[in-house]
């Protein structure tokens, strides 16, 4: 499903027309972003999941163009999402 398709998914679920609903996924997104870009910052739906950040440490990878030479890869922090066990269950049904 892309987006456009999650859009009508969601105007045909709610009263919502499919502008409406639009601005709403893009509202979800931006405050999600928002909040994980703080220190610690998490989004928490209780029985759908966890947004949270990781922090990934710097290591040598390879260069896949030239087998042989190693690349240094930084660190970076990265976004994760934990799906909670009603989401799961639903899932899994």
């Amino acid at each position: 499903m892309n987006k456009s398709q999650l859009v009508e998914a969601i105007s045909k679920e709610t009263t919502l027309n499919k502008k409406q609903s639009e601005e709403a996924i893009n509202a979800f997104i931006k405050v999600v972003e928002k909040e994980l870009s703080k220190k610690d910052g998490k989004v928490q739906l209780i029985g759908f999941g966890t947004f949270a950040t990781s922090k990934r440490k710097a290591r040598i990878g390879r260069n896949p163009q030239k087998p042989g030479e190693t690349v240094k890869i930084p660190a970076s922090v990265a976004p994760v999402f934990k799906a909670g066990q009603a989401f799961k269950d639903a899932v899994n049904k």
